[in-house]
This record gives C-alpha cells, structure tokens and sequence, in this order.
C-alpha cells in the first residue's frame, strides 16, 4: 500500500451492526495513529469521499457490498478488505471477530494483494448506438424480459460463430463469479487465479447446455434474437436489449485487488465452509 495512515471505511447502512462496527474500527485505527474515513451510500451513485488519497478500502457487509466497492475502487487502483457481516461472504477476508487480527497483519506489512480480473462489456444497438461501457467483478446477464420467453443468442468468440443459444438467461461469468449465479446454474468453480471467462446458460432448451470456458483474451460477442431481453452487469440497474443488438465483452484493463492475510489457498477452505462442507478434522 502506498500509504498507511489514511483508510476509508465502506458501512452498508441496511444491515444494523454495520454502523457501530464501523466506529469501532475507525477507534481502533486511531489508537494506531492511522486516520480513516467513513461512507454509508445507500445507493449506487460515488459517494464524495477521498479514495484518491487512501491506502485500501474496508468494506462492512456481504458479497453485494464487496461488488458495489469494487466500482468505486478500481479506478484508484485502492484495494479492498471485506469484513462479512452479510449472507455469504466469499469474497472477505475477515469476520466481525477476528477483524482485529487480521488488520494488525495488513498494518505490519504481513500481507498480499490478490488481483482479481474484471469483464468489460458494451451494448450496440443495431441503430449505431453504443451504452456502457459496463465493468463486472461478477458477471454479465442476458436475461429475458417481463415476459416468460426465452431469448435467443447468438455466441461469437475472436468473431467466429460458436453456437445459438435457446434459453431462459446466459451468464459471462470471471472465476469471482463462479460462484454465484454461475455456481447456481451449474457452472465450474474456478479459483482467482485462473484468467478465464465461462458462458453458462440458464434453462437452455434444444441447444448447448454446457458451460464454455473461455481465454482470457476472448473477444466475447452475444447477438439477441427476438423478443426482449435485459442486461445486467454485477446484479445493478437492467438495460433493455432489442432484437439486432449485440453485446461485446472483453477483458478489462484494470484489476480489483483485494488484501489477503491467509495463503493462496485460502480459496477452497473458505468456498468450503461457505458451502457447508467443511470438516473439523480439517
């Protein structure tokens, strides 16, 4: 980190402990000499806050709160330590109980950053018309409408034509997002380290229904068909796709780094608990 002594505290002002947990750490930084900062947006707008100026970003909350910070601090390059107060918590590195310890290791130095890749994706309307760009830490969904018809999507990959899809929804997932909504509808489960994207379909009727995984470098192409359809990046707003539109995804240029204090494999030890599966002989 570039300097120590100015941290910004994100709270997520919709779950209760968030707030008193944040003073809390903003006290503890202070007997420490490190100055902090502390935001409660409750919508997705920036929120006026020196990011610029600060040496990582303590987000308070679950896997929602982590994908809504990442946004916001990827453009300053400012890495991210969740502590989970949500549901799931995969993407944290600490909890409302060892938060303490894990914070002395990052401030002594003791630490690494792992960096996590982002998808880049555009919308352009058949009319010329270009929306987004959109960044994901997660995933891009086209989905289907109000109504419950599929969509149909046309997959291109380096601009070669790789299959039609006829389906309720298609997930362009990073290994962050594998296991979200990717994991849910059956996709691998992929480590941060891997630098792939996997396309996953949702309730694919009479066509693929396997997941693709794909080279990092891929220029990712999704032409709809049809009737009405939305995209979504991260779970935000939803934008309308029309028949003729074609959404382009790539890698992005950027990373989200987030402050590790386990090892590496950390990853599976924390997918395995989240998951249930842990073992105490482990």
């Amino acid at each position: 980190m570039t300097n120590k002594n100015l941290v910004g505290i994100l709270q997520q002002p919709r779950i209760a402990e968030s707030e008193p947990l944040a003073g809390e750490i903003a006290n503890w930084l202070t007997e420490r000499g490190v100055d902090s900062w502390t935001v409660s947006p409750w919508n997705e707008e920036e929120p006026d806050a020196p990011f610029a100026e600060s040496s990582m970003l303590i987000v308070l909350g679950g896997d929602g709160s982590t994908l809504r910070a990442a946004r916001w601090a990827v453009p300053y390059g400012l890495p991210l330590l969740g502590i989970n107060i949500g549901r799931v918590g995969f993407l944290s590195e600490a909890t409302p109980e060892n938060w303490a310890e894990k914070l002395d290791h990052v401030l002594a130095g003791d630490y690494w950053i792992e960096r996590r890749m982002l998808l880049n994706a555009e919308l352009r309307r058949k009319t010329g018309t270009v929306v987004g760009p959109f960044v994901a830490l997660n995933e891009v969904v086209i989905g289907r409408g109000a109504q419950a018809r599929v969509i149909r999507a046309n997959l291109r990959v380096d601009d070669d034509l790789v299959t039609t899809y006829i389906a309720d929804a298609l997930i362009v997932s990073t290994p962050t997002g594998s296991t979200a909504y990717a994991m849910a509808a059956g996709g691998p489960l992929m480590p941060p380290q891997l630098q792939n994207f996997v396309v996953v379909p949702v309730a694919a009727h009479l066509s693929l229904n396997r997941s693709l995984v794909l080279h990092e470098d891929a220029r990712i192409a999704i032409g709809v068909e049809g009737g009405e359809a939305y995209l979504t990046a991260d779970g935000q707003k939803s934008v309308p796709v029309e028949h003729g539109d074609e959404i382009i995804m790539t890698k992005h240029g950027q990373t989200c780094g987030f402050l590790r204090v386990e090892g590496p494999g950390h990853f599976y030890r924390r997918l395995m608990g989240r998951l249930g599966f842990s073992w105490p002989h482990l």
